[in-house]
């Protein structure tokens, strides 16, 4: 008799692990749907739209925020006047 087990990964964990891809911003913009933000150099936002992080437009923007933070939430509109970050795809 033989008893198989199949376990079928969660489709989050695999996106939080950049499996969907991304896109690397270096002093531009983008649009689209992304779930992470990694700050590879210190960057500044222009623009950070997010339909579930208030304030992120408001608060985020003009600021430096260091290399090394990652920012997760949903992201539609990503701008950047100085730095480099990846925005990965939800």
């Amino acid at each position: 008799m033989c008893f198989c087990v199949v376990v079928m990964p969660r489709g989050d964990s695999y996106q939080l692990q950049g499996q969907q891809g991304g896109v690397v911003l270096a002093g531009t913009s983008t649009q689209g749907q992304f779930r992470w933000i990694q700050v590879i150099n210190d960057a500044v936002f222009d623009d950070l739209v997010s339909t579930n992080i208030e304030n992120a437009q408001s608060d985020l923007v003009g600021i430096t925020i260091p290399a090394g933070v990652g920012i997760g939430g949903s992201f539609t509109n990503i701008s950047l006047s100085a730095g480099v970050v990846i925005a990965y795809y939800a």
